[in-house]
């Protein structure tokens, strides 16, 4: 199979540098990084790519079996990572891909040698003496909705995710990089996505890795970054001046700086 083009893979940036892999979440695709990559790009060689069923994948590839479970979009990883022969890469992963990175090193340690987890979540539903953020009954009603009608639901939800009511062309945005999904692959992914629960995955962490969380994330409330980072030894929180879920959209300019921070320490 060609992996390059099964998941729409680019690489781009300083071929000399070390990697750095951009992983779109749910609703995406790598389009979401392009303020990103020319920060990147002089020092490091960036990889982007879609997962199957995301952006310009190759939808054929698309198997329910496989993308019922946060595994299999790990093994997406782990295969661009093979084909590309990936060692010591930071993995950048936004929202659900935090732990999909997770899942992917410990197929392959030898392919991740850092994660930087933008507005990570183990688990989107409250549990006993954790908070995600939702009931379970929110998230039976967030998945009911979006499997009846997926275009409403990416008309209402895109800009509560996205935060930023003053600037509604990002929520807009983020609506159509919902409706360019394939309704019937989103819903898998959204079910994967939203019942997943990766709190124990964090404790197998070793490698260096970078928490940003945003000041405001009805997605992922600080509560949750302050787990993450107790779960992992040794990890970084960053709290960014910055509002939504997707901070590299919304506030680029210190994504980008604290993510360059932290790659500079690696060295």
């Amino acid at each position: 199979m060609d992996i390059a083009r099964r998941n729409n893979v680019t690489v781009t940036g300083n071929p000399q540098g070390r990697t750095v892999v951009l992983a779109h979440g749910f609703g995406c695709d790598q389009n979401m990084w392009r303020l990103t990559v020319p920060a990147l790009s002089d020092d490091y060689r960036v990889v982007l790519f879609d997962y199957v069923g995301s952006g310009r994948s190759d939808a054929s590839a698309f198997s329910e079996d496989r993308y019922a479970s946060l595994n299999g979009y790990a093994r997406d990883v782990v295969e661009v990572c093979e084909a590309l022969d990936l060692r010591d890469a930071v993995f950048v992963g936004h929202s659900v891909s935090a732990m999909v990175g997770v899942l992917a090193a410990g197929m392959a340690p030898e392919r991740i040698g850092a994660h930087v987890m933008v507005a990570p979540s183990p688990r989107y539903i409250d549990d006993d003496g954790y908070r995600g953020g939702f009931s379970a009954d929110d998230i039976d009603e967030l998945l009911a909705s979006l499997e009846s009608n997926y275009l409403g639901w990416s008309a209402a939800m895109a800009p509560v995710i996205m935060g930023n009511a003053d600037r509604p062309e990002l929520g807009e945005e983020l609506k159509n990089s919902f409706c360019a999904t394939d309704p019937d692959m989103a819903r898998v992914f959204a079910r994967t996505t939203f019942l997943s629960d990766s709190r124990d995955d964090l404790k197998t962490v070793s490698a260096p890795t970078l928490v940003l969380e945003c000041s405001q994330d009805v997605i992922a409330p600080r509560e949750v970054g302050a787990f993450v980072h107790a779960a992992i030894p040794g990890s970084t929180l960053v709290t960014l001046d910055a509002t939504g879920h997707c901070p590299h959209l919304s506030a680029p300019e210190v994504t980008n700086a604290a993510i360059l921070s932290f790659l500079t320490d690696l060295r």
